[in-house]
């Protein structure tokens, strides 16, 4: 039950005082344990202009173990598979680096960090990492292009 209680107090504090350029909702009211984030692309970023749908599942065993997060609106982006899922890969996420204290308001001033400063070294997507360090240009069109065409 505790792990409601706490849920249901970050809920509470993510909704009233969400971090910078997030909104949070409950896509099923009676679900805790499904949130729904909406991320605007980071201003001085090649996804600005665009707003990224983020499903955050919370598993049962919450906090004690981590939430998983998967984009629901495609993006080009070394740390994010360009797959259904659209997992990021985040370190803080990881089962061997996740802490209990962790909530899920500075899960998503990470993620909005790492849309703004990809880490093309701890990528998920080599080809689009490899395209990031070493054709800057090129990827930047093509990531503008995705938001254009996904993010809208």
């Amino acid at each position: 039950m505790s792990t409601n209680k706490r849920i249901m107090k970050e809920l509470g504090e993510v909704q009233s005082n969400p971090p910078e350029g997030v909104t949070i909702t409950l896509p099923n009211e009676g679900d805790f344990n499904v949130w729904h984030a909406k991320v605007s692309g980071p201003p001085d970023s090649v996804y600005a202009g665009g707003a990224f749908n983020i499903e955050i599942v919370l598993p049962k065993e919450y906090p004690f173990k981590p939430p998983r997060l998967g984009f629901k609106t495609k993006i080009y982006h070394p740390n994010v598979t360009n797959d259904e899922n659209g997992a990021m890969c985040l370190g803080m996420l990881r089962s061997d680096e996740w802490k209990p204290p962790n909530k899920i308001a500075e899960v998503l001033k990470l993620v909005r960090a790492v849309m703004a400063a990809p880490q093309p070294e701890d990528s998920v997507e080599p080809a689009i990492a490899d395209q990031f360090n070493n054709n800057r240009q090129e990827f930047d069109k093509i990531a503008k292009e995705w938001v254009n065409k996904y993010a809208q």
